[in-house]
């Protein structure tokens, strides 16, 4: 006969010689079927879990709240076409000018956080919601900050042949004619906006402020003699290159190579840097990995070739912050330009 270890463990259960090593082999027998089992539906399910985590699979929708063609559309375009390259999908471009560059910050506040849309996020959309009466978004609760990519390169600029060309020869003749002076800017309440009318003041001279949709806008006023100068981001700089314009101050922290001639404002007497970083945020609420999936595909795009070669066209410094120093740049922004908006009683409504 078959000693009791040649039985199966069925057997031994029947033949009433239930020993504590059948039960042993018996709880061991269904421990492995039962590990067997979850190894096999751990199998099945892993493709269509694999499938849900996929991001992204479809198209993904980019406002730029600029006219096409400024110098931050070039830099955002740029950006997202090396970024679609690493992501596997298309980014389709949404531009929304106007409102100070403000137009886009509802919608995407508003739209699913799922990682398929996403927009420009500058100070404008951080500083509007302390100048009206009903916020329609709160730029610290409703956004989720991706990265913080750079910033523009700010200027005045006039035609090549109006009669100022210096910065001291322009603001005398402001101070001669008070209020008869006028610059474009890409709305009111810009960073270059509030900029300029500080400038203003520290000048003692009274500017008129004539606020376009965005800045290559301002600039065919400058050139058509409409306004007397651009206070703008680099969108001038083509022109100034080709001789059609001059610009007469840069308001970042050191001179710009291409235009080595031009003075800093801090040059001239104002302790001043103006640069205005932005950078890439979505709705609130963003998977966690899908944030790390676009910072890492946008950073790679800041970092590539392609892009450095327009930010130097337009002289954009890079001011690179990640996902959790963006957030918090964003929170302490704020904080300074409620304070600064009450202070200067600054109200659109």
């Amino acid at each position: 006969m078959l000693g009791m270890a040649g039985l199966g463990v069925v057997q031994i259960a029947q033949s009433g010689g239930w020993t504590a090593r059948g039960k042993r082999m018996t709880e061991r027998h269904f421990a492995h079927r039962r590990h067997l089992l979850a190894a096999g539906l751990g199998l099945l399910a892993a493709p269509a879990v694999h499938a849900q985590e996929r991001y992204p699979d479809r198209p993904i929708r980019f406002y730029i709240p600029w006219t096409a063609g400024s110098s931050s559309d070039m830099q955002m375009r740029s950006l997202c076409e090396e970024a679609a390259k690493i992501l596997g999908q298309p980014i389709v471009i949404e531009n929304r000018p106007g409102a100070s560059g403000t137009l886009h910050a509802q919608p995407l506040a508003m739209a699913r956080p799922d990682g398929y849309t996403l927009g420009q996020m500058h100070l404008s959309v951080v500083r509007r919601p302390f100048m009206v009466k009903t916020p329609q978004w709160d730029a610290v609760a409703d956004f989720t900050h991706v990265m913080r990519v750079c910033g523009w390169l700010y200027g005045v600029a006039v035609k090549a042949d109006s009669p100022w060309k210096t910065w001291a020869e322009f603001t005398a003749h402001a101070r001669a004619n008070p209020g008869k002076v006028t610059f474009a800017t890409s709305g009111i309440a810009t960073t270059n906006h509030l900029a300029m009318e500080d400038l203003g003041t520290r000048e003692r001279v009274q500017f008129t402020h004539v606020p376009f949709r965005g800045s290559s806008e301002g600039v065919t006023a400058v050139l058509s003699g409409t306004v007397d100068c651009i206070a703008d981001s680099s969108a001038w700089m083509p022109h100034v290159e080709a001789g059609t314009m001059r610009c007469l101050c840069v308001w970042t922290e050191n001179r710009v190579a291409k235009i080595g001639q031009v003075p800093t404002l801090k040059e001239l007497g104002h302790d001043m840097v103006v640069t205005s970083p932005y950078g890439v945020s979505g709705p609130k609420g963003m998977d966690p990995g899908v944030v790390r999936t676009l910072h890492s595909a946008f950073k790679a795009a800041l970092e590539s070739q392609a892009n450095a070669t327009v930010r130097a066209q337009y002289d954009m410094p890079v001011q690179y912050l990640s996902s959790a120093d963006y957030t918090a740049f964003i929170t302490q922004r704020a904080a300074y330009e409620r304070d600064m908006v009450t202070r200067l009683g600054i109200k659109l409504d």
